[in-house]
């Protein structure tokens, strides 16, 4: 099976990533140029525990720092700054960056992908400012590093897979950082991406599938039997096939919004735990939190997911445990604090622990109320009607105007995270 490239929808695509955002947001703040300076942000850089969440160019070049090296493998260079996150500052510059893209599309052509990438589907606009899309997109990047300080690299294709495979593949390393990819050119390159987990959408385990298959390459998965992908993979094989031939049909303005298939959250402490009574103390506090998100969303859980990790102190074999169970369908705090809690008992033996992960999953989107025989009618509703308060105060007033005793004492962690942004630190801190 091939495709007809005659009849497949060519539109004008750009996918832009801001290069190095994080680490390139702190260089311009601080008088630096983004390309030249060599800067790390780090989150957690007081303790051990320390992570590099971005790094600068010049940074990845000179010491090969890249954005998941822990603070320990960082090299001791005099010139190299190191900086802790803020992600308000981030998230500003995002608005600001994607403010800049729609003044050259209309609202639904914008798709922002991540925090430091976004599509474009210029297609019905980039006339009205240039004569061609590469003009136009000369001229965005223009304005960005104007008005920001950024510097920004773009991908032009048919489709949003071939606008994201050419900015990945061949636009983030040319000096430019343009480059365009039409269906003409699927089979000199998108066939010729190597390793293949370079490819959009496949990553070590599916590689490790595919080469079960015998496939070892992108050219290999554009000629293999569809069929046998169809029956080893279902509806993914049938669409990395599609890929393999740079087709993708979607469309930046048919917005799909996917229910979620499960909730979580995890974190890792900032020191080890060895008190049975302070981990429970963060259990408590996470299990509270993905609670709300479940109610927030309309729907309860039937599966409960606790995961621990040991501290690397532990000498025993294993680094933890990672327990579930089936519980009857609910959303309430209560309930399921204390089927984590049960999970924590059952398989915890006084090991020190330094990272807790909590998954609800099996979801049911629904309004109803399941009742169980172990409690009476009056009181299970009374117990909803107490989280749905308490989700309403916090909604209006701020997570920390209400929280349960045990977050003020030395283990909990609740009130010292609410004021973060993605987990990290979201403040003015570090900047002089």
């Amino acid at each position: 099976m091939f495709f007809d490239y005659e009849k497949e929808p060519r539109r004008a695509i750009f996918c832009i990533d801001v290069k190095s955002f994080y680490a390139s947001v702190e260089c311009v703040a601080r008088g630096y140029d983004p390309m030249e300076k060599m800067l790390v942000v780090m989150s957690h850089a007081e303790n051990t525990g320390g992570l590099v969440l971005a790094s600068s160019p010049k940074a990845k070049e000179v010491l090969g720092i890249t954005n998941v090296t822990r603070k320990y493998d960082v090299p001791n260079h005099p010139e190299l700054v190191v900086v802790p996150p803020r992600m308000n500052e981030y998230i500003k510059e995002n608005m600001k960056i994607n403010a800049i893209y729609s003044e050259y599309v209309a609202e639904e052509d914008l798709h922002i992908y991540s925090i430091d990438e976004s599509f474009l589907d210029v297609t019905a606009s980039w006339r009205l400012f240039g004569r061609t899309p590469m003009e136009l997109a000369k001229l965005i990047q223009q304005r960005i590093q104007k008005e920001t300080g950024l510097y920004i690299t773009i991908g032009i294709g048919d489709n949003p897979l071939l606008a994201k495979l050419a900015m990945d593949i061949e636009a983030k390393h040319n000096d430019e950082r343009l480059a365009t990819w039409h269906y003409e050119d699927v089979s000199e390159k998108v066939w010729s991406i190597e390793p293949m987990t370079d490819m959009w959408g496949i990553g070590q385990r599916l590689a490790k599938r595919l080469n079960d298959l015998g496939i070892r390459s992108v050219y290999d998965l554009a000629h293999a039997d569809i069929n046998s992908l169809k029956r080893n993979l279902g509806i993914i094989g049938e669409q990395l096939y599609a890929h393999a031939h740079g087709i993708d049909r979607s469309r930046l303005a048919e917005k799909y919004i996917p229910e979620e298939r499960s909730y979580n959250n995890s974190q890792i402490l900032m020191r080890d735990y060895l008190k049975q009574d302070e981990i429970e103390v963060v259990i408590r506090e996470m299990a509270d939190q993905v609670a709300a998100r479940l109610r927030k969303a309309n729907c309860q859980t039937e599966c409960v997911h606790l995961s621990i990790g040991f501290s690397k102190a532990v000498k025993r074999e294993g680094t933890g445990f990672s327990r579930q169970m089936k519980v009857p369908l609910t959303n309430s705090s209560r309930m399921l604090i204390d089927y984590c809690l049960m999970i924590f008992r059952q398989h915890w033996h006084g090991e020190e622990v330094r990272h807790i992960g909590i998954t609800y999953s099996k979801l049911n989107y629904n309004t109803y109320v399941q009742l169980d025989l172990f409690h009476e009618p009056d009181e299970q509703l009374k117990e909803r009607n107490l989280d749905q308060l308490i989700d309403e105060i916090r909604q209006r007033f701020g997570y920390v105007s209400l929280v349960h005793a045990s977050s003020v004492s030395s283990g909990g962690t609740a009130i010292s995270r609410a004021s973060l942004v993605g987990g990290h630190a979201g403040g003015m801190e570090g900047l002089q």
